[in-house]
């Protein structure tokens, strides 16, 4: 299951990237061979290509916290830092008493 998600995540990303190169950076429309006598064409593009990145970016987002959730699961308590350092000290070499 978490090989399954990993993968659609790679392949949501890789989506993602390409439709947010594909946009133009003024305005979100087609910056491939677009006049300005295609206006209504680009800006319908425009629209649908940024509907198009705002939900690829949305299921990225749900596919990237499931993965997380699901990774959570299967990690063993841990204990806390404090309680190590106690461990360990316990564990220390002790000082020599110099008995001069």
């Amino acid at each position: 299951m978490e090989n399954i998600i990993l993968i659609l995540n790679i392949i949501l990303a890789i989506i993602l990237v390409i439709l947010v190169l594909i946009q133009k950076s003024e305005g979100g429309a087609l910056g491939i061979g677009v006049s300005q006598d295609n206006f209504m064409f680009s800006r319908s593009a425009g629209n649908f290509l940024t509907k198009a990145t705002a939900v690829v970016a949305t299921l990225f987002i749900i596919c990237s916290l499931t993965l997380t959730i699901l990774s959570r699961s299967e990690l063993a308590p841990t204990i806390s830092v404090i309680d190590k350092i106690e461990e360990n000290a316990d564990e220390a070499p002790k000082v020599p008493e110099n008995n001069n």
